[in-house]
């Protein structure tokens, strides 16, 4: 039986979050750990209590560093009772998540990683997202292709896309385009697109004094979804995943070639599951969400 563990990104956030997370081990030491890197409570932001500016949990500047905490402290708890993946993924910030678990670099450079990153892409503002839904991906392509300025970020399946680029070539590709569903997300800016270039440039200078690891688990990129574990050539995968798609079709297309039969989403919310649930037969799914998923309680 083969196992893969998946980390969601940005969408899978709410407020709360944090609370199933803090009788882990070491679960508030991280926050901590978090927010002194950050300047502000991330804490309170995940509970809604946070004041001032930078208080909103929905800004990536938050959303990034606090999925990171709680999907690694759900996996450190995984790992703690002995378990464990033959494969681990995530969607575009789940990434980072998947190279820590896999044990290319350690909780700290992870935060600082994000840190940087989320800072970066929150800057990078003036484009547009809008996932599509229920499309001829034909006619889809050849829109994209046929307009300057758009392309499809996040292939999340065979029937969800998202767009990303400027707001008037995202718009002319989303109206033209014959689908079931077109919703504009509210993001900052054009994600997973060339609009990222500058930010991407930035945090590959970034990258470039971190040492990487090679993984103990092979690791599935967004950028290159066949399972690596050189810590160079996740590196490099890495460093362009701003600017590119985030392959999540192709990704579990990988799972089932590898007899990939448990899929487990580690962290809030359950996106990953369900594309997984549609797009792939004979792969079932489970949810670790919070110390109560792993048998924590308060008592222990």
């Amino acid at each position: 039986m083969g196992i893969a563990w998946v980390f969601p990104g940005q969408g899978s956030q709410k407020v709360g979050m944090a609370d199933a997370v803090l009788e882990l081990p070491g679960a508030r030491q991280r926050f901590a750990q978090a927010s002194e890197l950050l300047g502000r409570d991330l804490l309170a932001i995940c509970d809604g209590s946070a004041t001032g500016e930078l208080a909103d949990l929905n800004d990536t500047r938050n959303t990034q560093p606090a999925l990171f905490v709680i999907e690694s402290l759900l996996a450190d708890g995984l790992k703690a009772q002995g378990r464990t993946a033959q494969v681990v993924a995530g969607h575009s910030l789940g990434e980072l998540v998947a190279l820590h678990v896999a044990g290319v670099f350690d909780v700290a450079t992870g935060l600082a990683l994000m840190h940087t990153r989320s800072t970066l892409m929150a800057a990078a503002g003036g484009g547009a997202m809008t996932a599509v839904m229920g499309f001829d991906r034909g006619e889809l392509e050849a829109l994209v292709a046929a307009t300057d300025g758009v392309v499809i970020a996040n292939d999340n399946s065979s029937a969800q896309v998202v767009l990303s680029g400027s707001p008037e070539a995202v718009a002319a590709v989303s109206g033209q385009l014959t689908c079931k569903r077109a919703i504009p997300l509210a993001v900052s800016g054009a994600f997973h697109s060339p609009f990222m270039a500058a930010a991407a440039e930035a945090f590959a200078a970034e990258l470039e004094a971190v040492p990487f690891a090679d993984a103990a688990i092979p690791v599935l990129s967004n950028t290159d979804p066949t399972p690596e574990t050189n810590g160079a050539a996740l590196k490099a995968r890495l460093i362009h995943q701003m600017t590119t798609g985030v392959r999540w079709r192709e990704t579990m297309d990988t799972f089932g070639a590898l007899g990939i039969t448990t899929a487990v989403e580690i962290g809030p919310g359950a996106v990953l599951s369900g594309l997984i649930k549609r797009g792939c037969e004979g792969i079932t799914t489970a949810q670790i969400g919070s110390a109560a998923d792993l048998g924590v309680d308060g008592g222990l």
